[in-house]
């Protein structure tokens, strides 16, 4: 598991095309992982790219255990992180099966607001599971409204 001292990472899995889905990006005080396989020791599902070069502290599931019974205020840390990574991967899943296109860029912008100006078009829509045209379009709209 890393967590990002300066930079940003992609978390995205790859289909049996060879199209890359984007799962999140990762900037300057978050963790990143492939938790499922951090905790499970099963093959990773997602691979993480560094978009920006990046610093990472990266910490062993070892050590990660050792440091949440040794140091109880890390494991609550932690707990919290993943109550809230998992709320925020709940709300994403329904927004992704609700929301149109133009309400998730919407979305997107007032939650992370860095993403727009660190993140390549692409990738962005990528992560919103629209085209890089459709995501064009809806820019457009939303600039030609104000």
């Amino acid at each position: 598991m890393s967590f990002v001292v300066k930079g940003l990472l992609r978390s995205y899995n790859v289909d049996e095309k060879g199209d890359e889905h984007m799962n999140m990006f990762s900037w300057e005080g978050w963790w990143t992982s492939d938790m499922s396989s951090f905790f499970s020791g099963e093959k990773a599902v997602f691979s993480i790219d560094a978009i920006e070069n990046s610093e990472l502290l990266i910490i062993t599931l070892a050590d990660f255990e050792e440091m949440t019974l040794k140091v109880p205020v890390m494991d609550r840390y932690f707990r919290l992180l993943f109550q809230n990574s998992l709320i925020t991967k709940e709300r994403r899943l329904i927004s992704s099966v609700t929301d149109a296109a133009e309400e998730k860029y919407v979305r997107l912008m007032e939650y992370s607001p860095q993403i727009i100006q660190r993140i390549p078009q692409n990738l962005i829509a990528s992560y919103l599971g629209i085209t890089p045209e459709t995501l064009s379009r809806i820019k457009k709209k939303i600039t030609l409204r104000k």
